[in-house]
């Protein structure tokens, strides 16, 4: 296949039709695709363990053949001209809608001439939160190419995982974050850096390149993203989402829910990598021609400022951030503010009133999920009930059930089931059938559905720890502590905090005669992932609680006393802690 030829004969792809096996809608068909490199497709579930999805009205509907870097950027041209501001900087320097579709055509064609990147190849995107990322991500689309957004703080035996499972052949890196993606294990993976100096550095590239290029004819639901998350066992999921999908995001929630405008500038905390971040500050916006302030630095001290000299009036991040945020509010002018996001974690009822009563704005609560891409049940304006999460947004549905799938009674807290135009397809993983049950996508949530059809958040089903709007699974920070040579045993449980919603707690026996302290074991968890994934407390035990077949009660560990722990030093206690 020539480069940049979307008229050449594509590779059967089986990728859409109205009703597949099993009655589940949108299930693989006999619509050809454009990709070459099938092993997205080829690594999809059955189409049997598929949930069903609704891809009927109030569902948007979408052709056959459809790219969504194409919808998002071209058209979006097409209807409001290429002067419109974009993607703006802190620094004030303001990317058009002309001159990012021109960096992205050429970085597209750089991908397919230069680099040998064909329709279906896997490309990890990895880097701050920047322009240039939001460009890659956007060529990739247009190339038909499959984004694996990482990261920028992830480490080298995460990132090695990450290209492994979805067999990553080439990378476009921030020349910033390229050191644990040079440390990885990742055999025959090639990398080129960009916002770098050297002769192959990608904006070096890309200034050789020029022209439009024009989007490879992809089907709608061939694989455009695989989003990686870790689950509650610590192997990360790769959880793949279709080019529509990226339209029905917009479609639904922001369509029907935020309801943006072309004016509007939109910012937040939340990086590329993750799913939230990518639908507010690049999906959304785009689609409906408004602009982004992307910020590398995202934190609530850098994000209140920003706001107010950028003149911002769409905010995503998580209640944490709403919360550290509410004590900096004087002297900041926010009256551009319009629009208030919340999602990753549960927002309390008291962080909503105590921002309505600082800001007058009401935050829009939702949840979503790395597998559902974003979010699918949330409620703004008069219809926000405080304390509550939502109702199912236009084109989603969801209830509550007990473990057989059995509808529950209003009032009666069980697990939260949805559906609608995304569903959840992991990359070959036997997790599938945990996750989608009777066609229904399980979220891992406890909820209760109120008489009134709203929808009340209680807890997570699983071991998955929350803090600050990271899901931090359990497992994998056992896993790295593990790895110690003088650590024997490790249990990791969240444990209930007033500013992060949870902490990362560690337990651990170490090996007779070792005098290893947190100091150093912290150092070795820092070294092993990512910032936000390292315990902030860590307990030394004797032993730990087990059941007489041995298995781990992290339940007994999370329902001890916060101040027997102590966020102080680590100390050393048997089992039970008053043995």
């Amino acid at each position: 296949m020539e480069p940049n030829s979307s008229q050449s004969t594509p590779a059967p792809a089986d990728a859409a039709s109205a009703r597949g096996p099993g009655g589940r809608p949108g299930a693989p068909g006999p619509v050809p695709g454009a990709h070459v490199d099938t092993f997205a497709r080829d690594h999809l579930p059955p189409p049997e363990l598929w949930p069903e999805l609704i891809l009927d009205d109030p569902a948007p509907h979408y052709p056959d053949r459809l790219n969504c870097g194409q919808e998002l950027l071209d058209r979006t041209v097409e209807e409001y001209g290429p002067d419109r501001p974009a993607l703006r900087s802190d620094d004030g320097s303001v990317w058009s809608y002309g001159e990012l579709r021109e960096t992205a055509d050429r970085i597209a064609r750089v991908l397919t001439e230069d680099l040998g990147v064909v329709p279906g190849n896997r490309v990890l995107l990895r880097g701050p939160t920047t322009p240039w990322l939001a460009a890659c991500w956007l060529a990739v689309m247009k190339a038909g190419a499959v984004a694996v957004t990482v990261l920028a703080q992830a480490r080298a035996a995460e990132l090695a995982t990450v290209c492994s499972l979805a067999r990553i052949g080439h990378a476009l890196c921030d020349a910033r974050s390229v050191r644990d993606l040079a440390e990885a294990d990742t055999e025959g993976l090639r990398i080129t850096l960009f916002g770098g100096d050297g002769p192959d550095d990608l904006t070096r590239l890309a200034e050789r390149r020029s022209g439009p290029f024009r989007a490879v004819d992809t089907a709608a639901d061939e694989v455009a993203l695989i989003a990686f998350t870790s689950g509650t066992t610590g192997r990360p999921k790769g959880c793949m989402h279709l080019h529509r999908d990226l339209l029905a995001i917009a479609d639904t929630f922001s369509r029907r829910v935020l309801r943006p405008t072309p004016e509007d500038v939109f910012a937040g905390s939340p990086p590329l990598g993750f799913t939230f971040g990518l639908g507010g500050l690049l999906v959304f916006p785009l689609r409906v021609g408004a602009s982004a302030l992307l910020l590398e630095q995202a934190g609530p001290g850098r994000l209140l400022p920003a706001l107010e000299r950028h003149r911002v009036s769409v905010l995503f991040t998580a209640p944490t951030a709403y919360r550290a945020m509410l004590g900096e509010l004087d002297g900041h002018d926010l009256s551009a503010l319009r629009r208030c996001v919340s999602a990753g974690e549960n927002l309390p009822a008291a962080t909503w009133h105590a921002w309505h009563e600082a800001t007058g704005l009401r935050i829009i609560n939702g949840i979503g999920a790395t597998e559902l891409l974003h979010i699918f049940i949330s409620a703004a304006d008069d219809a926000i009930r405080p304390g509550l999460t939502g109702v199912p947004v236009p084109g989603w549905q969801a209830r509550v059930v007990d473990e057989h799938g059995e509808e529950l009674p209003d009032g009666e807290p069980g697990l939260l089931a949805v559906r609608g135009p995304v569903g959840c397809r992991y990359l070959a993983d036997p997790r599938q059938t945990e996750y989608v049950r009777h066609g229904w996508n399980m979220t891992g949530d406890t909820f209760v559905r109120e008489p009134d059809g709203y929808f009340r958040y209680v807890a997570r089903a699983d071991d998955m720890i929350i803090s600050s709007g990271y899901n931090i699974a359990g497992p994998e920070v056992e896993d790295a502590l593990l790895r110690h040579p003088e650590v024997a045993e490790a249990a990791v449980v969240g444990r209930a905090d007033e500013l992060r919603g949870e902490i990362v707690v560690a337990h651990v026996v170490l090996r007779e005669g070792s005098e290893l302290t947190a100091d150093s074991l912290r150092a070795h968890m820092k070294a092993a992932l990512a910032p936000h994934k390292c315990p902030r407390v860590f307990v030394f035990d004797r032993s730990l609680p087990r059941t007489a077949t041995g298995k781990l009660q992290r339940f007994l560990l999370r329902d001890q006393p916060l101040q027997v722990y102590g966020p102080g030093p680590a100390r050393s206690r048997p089992w039970p802690p008053h043995a």
